[in-house]
């Protein structure tokens, strides 16, 4: 019983963990390239962002394109989607 309540733990944990990294923008790593000062609240011109997004992993730029098509994630994040539409064809 006890072993079926630990694998059980760790299947929940893992399913948490899965949900958590869904969203791009909890992964603020890769975002200070985006942003011209440290408190991220301007943005570089779109020549400087489009070499933030184009040195980002191609898997990321994916993630990070089907968030921004995504209505709620879009929302709170307007200006920077904006422009990770405009360049998500961009390889």
């Amino acid at each position: 019983m006890r072993l079926r309540t630990v694998c059980l733990g760790g299947i929940a944990v893992g399913l948490l963990a899965g949900a958590a990294s869904a969203d791009p923008f909890s992964d603020l790593a890769a975002l200070p390239t985006f942003y011209t000062d440290a408190s991220m609240k301007t943005m570089k011109p779109m020549a400087g962002f489009k070499k933030a997004w184009l040195a980002m992993p191609k898997h990321d730029r994916t993630k990070m394109t089907k968030a921004c098509n995504d209505p709620a994630m879009n929302k709170p994040h307007a200006a920077f989607c904006t422009k990770v539409l405009a360049l998500g064809g961009v390889n």
